[in-house]
């Protein structure tokens, strides 16, 4: 699946891609799928694809295509504080971009069938929460993922505000699903060869929706041959944060509005001068004619009539033009990390403050 829109130089212009086809809608998808680099979720070797509209899949390790995603984000309608359940959440990239939406009070679980791709995602969640920038902008919902058959999940577990499934459903399986959902829950899935959006509106009340023709590879169905007997997934409890971690989030908080206020003060009112943008210019070029007398070569310049007129203002324009494109060939600084400096700078002990910035190594 996946090709609905052109390749992107790097995820930004992915992002751009999804945006101008309206796969990408509201400002919070956006923000997750900017976050995230789609190509820290590849192999080395396999990185070069990573901004392609199509699913990638090596032994057990599955993306989507980009398309899709954005289109699953987008119907689950995500909220901060909902709690979210993921269903063959493989590589953990949507579980990630999810957890950014939902916010340090909300519950990000996973289940996955194959022990491999867990310590994958776990890498891949380790590695985003050490090293990405990202990560600073945004107080996230770290998910937790547990192997197991999604087939399989006990039924004593806790229903969901959202559901997402990554692998085709059949009819027989729909109504399984439906009952993790609470009450004005959201299941997104892939049915029948339609990803669809089911919303349950009461205890036995159900809307259905079509979003879009999908081919995903289908459930695999529990094998009990070995022992005869079901292995029920049990998935993580719902905890209570610790004081200590409630106390993180608030300093974090706290600091994240101080540093905004600095910035509009700085800026008057959080007023920008807008961005200057370049004016495209056609550069006219002299055309140089050959002319053969005589076995003979000679070269001279044909002069067009307007180009004695222009002659001047051609040479101001690509003048110009220069200046204006020799900033753009430095190299740019590094974005700077302003939560990042402002906790090293705070007067407490390194080990609080490495506690501040969960241990980041950046």
């Amino acid at each position: 699946m996946g090709g609905a829109v052109s390749a992107g130089e790097d995820n930004d212009e992915l992002i751009d891609n999804l945006k101008e086809a309206q796969y990408i809608r509201t400002e919070l998808v956006e923000q997750a799928f900017r976050a995230i680099d789609r190509a820290d979720y590849y192999l080395e070797e396999f990185k070069d694809n990573a901004y392609k509209d199509l699913a990638w899949k090596h032994g057990n390790i599955h993306l989507s295509a980009p398309c899709i995603y954005s289109e699953v984000m987008e119907a689950l309608d995500l909220q901060p504080g909902l709690s979210f359940l993921n269903l063959g959440s493989g590589t953990g990239y949507l579980s990630s971009m999810v957890g950014l939406i939902l916010g340090p009070f909300g519950v990000n679980h996973g289940v996955e069938l194959h022990s491999d791709v867990i310590e994958y995602a776990k890498q891949k969640l380790d590695f985003f929460i050490k090293t990405s920038d990202s990560f600073d902008k945004f107080e996230f919902c770290e998910p937790s993922f547990v192997t197991g058959n999604c087939l399989e999940i006990s039924p004593d577990c806790t229903q969901y505000d959202r559901v997402y499934c990554g692998a085709g459903v059949q009819k027989e399986h729909e109504d399984y699903m439906k009952n993790l959902l609470k009450v004005g829950g959201i299941l997104v899935m892939p049915l029948e060869e339609k990803l669809t959006k089911i919303t349950r509106t009461g205890p036995s009340a159900w809307e259905t929706k079509k979003i879009l023709a999908v081919s995903f590879a289908p459930l695999i169905q529990p094998n009990h041959a070995d022992s005869g007997k079901s292995r029920l997934v049990h998935l993580p409890p719902v905890g209570v944060r610790s004081l200590q971690d409630l106390a993180r989030i608030a300093i974090r908080g706290t600091i994240k509005k101080i540093i905004h206020q600095e910035t509009m003060n700085k800026n008057g009112n959080g007023l920008k001068n807008p961005p200057r943008f370049k004016r495209r210019r056609v550069r006219r070029r002299r055309m140089e004619t050959i002319v053969f007398l005589d076995k003979e070569v000679f070269a001279s310049r044909i002069s067009n009539p307007s180009d004695d007129n222009n002659n001047s203002e051609d040479l101001e324009d690509e003048r110009q033009e220069e200046e204006e494109t020799k900033p753009s060939e430095l190299k740019p600084d590094p974005p700077v990390n302003f939560l990042r400096e402002k906790v090293l700078s705070l007067p407490l002990p390194d080990p609080l403050k490495y506690y501040l910035l969960y241990y980041r190594e950046k």
